[in-house]
């Protein structure tokens, strides 16, 4: 049997893919479905349990051409990121043709951010400009040329590939004195954590707040995203993470001693690469990530103290830099969180506990200022290879009807004496 019932058209409808795909292919005929199901198989012989990496496609004649590489010669490709292939990096996909340098860092990042089908010019230019040949894949039938068949190629051949994205969000859950648990402790301790991991997913969904997940562990904890990209998609993890953390809250009180994690959390956005492990013969349909955003939450989670939750400083200059979406809209972290909180209202009537959220604030903290507002800390920290990053304490208050409020974070005056701060902080703005 070839790979048809574990290839995207037999997962549709499973949650691992958005709903919209699901609907395509139960839009199509079994003539378009038959048709795909044979690609599929095609790619996947193609991608040869994980040798080689599949970037680019078109429509050519009675099938499609596409551009493949070996696994191991991505980074060959590339030279040492000082000498782009333009200004710009978008340009070398959009026309490449008069480009003559060795494809940059940035020509790999554009080529595999967003969408993987380009013209039959552009897949030329590209093939040349990467010393590999075009292959052609020949079809049972022809394409449809529909929409709805495009987008299930693109979610095909990424599945195949590895991606790119510029500005994503991250949220890094680290279970407390995790190894000095003994195992059926652990075990306990993840499954509680995974248990408000599902939980929260359960209560957006509720409120149609689009939030799928991926999740990959850390050994101690979980790295969490969102599939979807872009502002809105990082503005309900930073919601996702505040429910996460309160169910945690809420279990503490009641579980028995060590049965309840005691977390610290990061929050981060920045860039990262996507790509889908082989696991059996098959790539998994579940992606992985690992890039700047993971590196960054990683050495933020070590000098967080127990009960803390870290914002990352994310500039939309820097974030604009490593993308070609220009028109990405990319907040600085104390904006991101006043834009955060302007959205909680969404989360008003979700039950924790069995009593309804009232309302919600969430804050970056700081120093009282002698007009009532506050300042917002910047902090720096040193991490354990001597790198300076600056990150902001953040603190989450969830007022309920009829219950006792949960209080998240800590406060700006344990920071200060936990010895985070010291001289080096400054201050941004009231809020």
């Amino acid at each position: 049997m070839g790979t048809s019932d574990t290839g995207i058209l037999g997962y549709a409808g499973t949650g691992t893919y958005p709903t919209a795909l699901a609907e395509l292919v139960d839009e199509m005929s079994l003539l378009q479905r038959g048709n795909l199901i044979h690609l599929d198989t095609c790619l996947h012989d193609l991608w040869g349990l994980g040798e080689n990496v599949i970037l680019s496609w078109c429509p050519e004649g009675d099938g499609i051409a596409v551009l493949m590489v070996p696994h191991y010669s991505v980074a060959a490709y590339t030279n040492d990121g000082t000498t782009p292939c333009r200004d710009d990096p978008a340009p070398p996909v959009a026309e490449p043709a008069d480009v003559q340098l060795e494809p940059s860092e940035d020509f790999f990042k554009t080529l595999i951010e967003g969408r993987r089908r380009l013209t039959s010019r552009q897949m030329q230019n590209v093939a040349t400009l990467l010393g590999i040949e075009k292959i052609n894949i020949a079809l049972r039938a022809r394409l449809m040329e529909s929409e709805r068949e495009a987008q299930l190629i693109e979610q095909m051949i990424k599945r195949y590939s590895i991606s790119y994205v510029p500005g994503r969000a991250v949220a890094l859950f680290d279970i407390v004195g995790f190894s000095l648990l003994n195992p059926l402790e652990q075990m306990t301790q993840l499954n509680s954590l995974s248990y408000s991991i599902n939980s929260a997913q359960s209560k957006l969904l509720a409120k149609e707040i689009g939030i799928d997940f991926g999740r990959s562990t850390t050994g101690d904890g979980f790295y969490i995203w969102n599939r979807d990209i872009g502002l809105e998609a990082n503005i309900n993890l930073y919601h996702f993470m505040q429910l996460v953390l309160a169910d945690n809250a809420i279990a503490r009180r009641k579980g028995a001693l060590n049965t309840v994690p005691e977390l610290r959390t990061g929050f981060h956005i920045g860039s990262s690469y996507e790509f889908h492990q082989a696991e059996g013969l098959n790539p998994t349909v579940y992606n992985y990530i690992v890039g700047d955003v993971t590196v960054e939450l990683a050495r933020m989670i070590d000098r967080a103290m127990p009960g803390q939750i870290l914002v990352g400083e994310f500039s939309p200059d820097v974030l604009r830099t490593n993308s070609s979406q220009r028109d990405e809209k990319f907040l600085e972290s104390p904006d991101f969180v006043v834009r955060a909180t302007e959205s909680l209202e969404q989360l008003s009537g979700v039950e924790l506990s069995g009593e309804k959220i009232h309302s919600i604030k969430c804050y970056l903290t700081g120093e009282p200022l002698t007009n009532g507002n506050y300042s917002i800390r910047k902090i720096s920290i040193n991490d354990k290879h001597g790198i300076l990053r600056n990150v902001f304490n953040a603190k989450v208050n969830i007022y309920r009807e009829q219950a006792e409020a949960i209080l998240l974070g800590i406060e700006d005056r344990a920071v200060a004496a936990g010895g985070m701060v010291a001289d080096s902080f400054e201050l941004l703005k009231r809020r």
